[in-house]
């Protein structure tokens, strides 16, 4: 279903530009808050990360709801898989989250959840988009939607992370440093492993606004790791702006990525007998992984690239478990959408239980050397109809052959074309990866 304001993860661009205006935004509230009346009863949650257009668009988003006669509970800075739990829990009709995810500060966007804590259905976003092309009205007075602010939103959050393992682990004597990305998990993230008796020393946990994932969180673990090795911790936990994002790194200082990560998780329900159906995966996801959970008897399925994708399949096909080697790891055993610091409690209960280090638990894992490149470009370009490119990406798969894989992709949320290449040999895959992307360079100048 082709839509004209939606994309794969909500609506996002850079602010001041369209769609992400303050006006669009006041007749997107304004447009879902009709759509939500329409469905019943009921109150909408907002919340938002820590970038400094959150003020702005929050008022505007709140604006827009109550000229739709719709009342609004505002949650100020929240992760975004808080805000699908407290949209199930507090039974709200939706909730909205104003995010742009692992973007910077001069981006923005808006996601929705629905009632159950999941993404909206097409057909409800298409709704959605046919009352923002259409004339915006306010109700009659006495019907305006009323604001609140819910005071407990992180402390209720806070519980529902620590309960996602069982009560009485205790995680005294694991010293952990925690970066919280300057973004939405700054004020919760510490105190959720410090409470199961963590040792945690916290990093980018100070958000002024336009800091939040500047060379930090989990798109920039490199200053994690540093951390790491200089407080001598037993790990560390990277969060993304929003918080549905998770790398972790061992206490070596390697990096430990989402494809790694979800691998740990698989074998630990295995073993436990709570693995039910597939592991699902992207098509970014590591050969390796999928080898080493052969091994485990554990089917791996391929889902397009982002966690919508993924949580469709594993819904189709009945499984609990599945995620990107980027950080989104859904554990449907445990929350309805992809959440950072319950996927981290996921591993740490790993090691309480085996014994065993992160270092140790990712060993089982050889993964293949995997390059990406991004390709910025200012315009449309579908790669699997341009000529040129289908015929460079022939010759760098038989190049590969079995044992290798080529993708491109545009990026359903940046203005990029991702070329990934994944081989044995890590001299091949890089010199490949460059001549694809220029490849891609040649026919976007074209």
């Amino acid at each position: 279903m082709t839509k004209k304001y939606f994309g794969t993860d909500g609506i996002r661009g850079k602010v001041g530009e369209p769609p992400i205006t303050a006006d669009f935004l006041l007749k997107l509230g304004w447009a879902a808050g009709r759509v939500f009346a329409s469905e019943g009863d009921g109150f909408v949650l907002v919340g938002k990360d820590t970038r400094i257009s959150g003020y702005m668009f929050e008022s505007a988003i709140e604006s827009g709801l109550t000229a739709a006669g719709v009342d609004t509970r505002l949650l100020g800075p929240m992760p975004t898989p808080g805000i699908a739990y407290l949209t199930r829990t507090l039974r709200a009709r939706a909730g909205i989250v104003i995010s742009a995810s692992h973007n910077p500060y001069y981006d923005n966007g808006i996601k929705f959840f629905s009632v159950h804590g999941t993404k909206l259905p097409d057909d409800t976003e298409s709704r959605i988009e046919q009352y923002i092309d259409s004339p915006m009205t306010t109700v009659e007075s006495s019907k305006l939607g009323k604001a609140k602010r819910l005071v407990d939103a992180a402390g209720r959050y806070i519980e529902f992370c620590k309960a996602s393992i069982p009560p009485g682990l205790d995680f005294k004597g694991m010293r952990m440093v925690v970066d919280c990305a300057h973004g939405a998990t700054y004020h919760i993230a510490p105190h959720v492993f410090a409470e199961v008796g963590a040792e945690v020393i916290a990093i980018g946990a100070e958000p002024d606004g336009l800091n939040i994932n500047d060379q930090c969180g989990a798109t920039n673990p490199d200053k994690l790791a540093k951390a790491v090795l200089d407080n001598q911790a037993d790990l560390g936990i990277a969060l993304d702006g929003d918080g549905d994002r998770l790398i972790m790194v061992d206490h070596q200082g390697e990096i430990v990525d989402g494809d790694e990560l979800i691998y740990i998780i698989a074998k630990s329900r295995l073993q436990a007998g709570r693995l039910h159906g597939p592991v699902v995966g992207t098509l970014m996801t590591n050969l390796g992984v999928e080898h080493a959970l052969d091994k485990l008897d554990v089917k791996l399925l391929r889902a397009r690239v982002g966690d919508r994708y993924v949580m469709e399949m594993l819904v189709e096909n009945q499984g609990i478990l599945g995620g990107e080697g980027s950080g989104h790891i859904i554990c449907l055993d445990r929350t309805t959408t992809g959440d950072g610091i319950i996927a981290a409690l996921q591993i740490m209960a790993e090691i309480h239980g085996s014994g065993r280090n992160l270092h140790e638990l990712k060993a089982d894992v050889q993964k293949y050397p995997q390059v990406l490149v991004n390709v910025r470009t200012d315009k449309k370009i579908n790669p699997d109809r341009d000529e040129s490119i289908q015929q460079a990406v022939k010759a760098a798969e038989k190049k590969l052959g079995r044992q290798g894989r080529v993708l491109l992709r545009a990026s359903g949320t940046e203005p990029l074309i991702r070329v990934m290449v994944e081989g044995q040999h890590e001299d091949a895959v890089n010199e490949l990866a460059r001549q694809l992307a220029d490849e891609v360079r040649n026919a976007i100048k074209a």
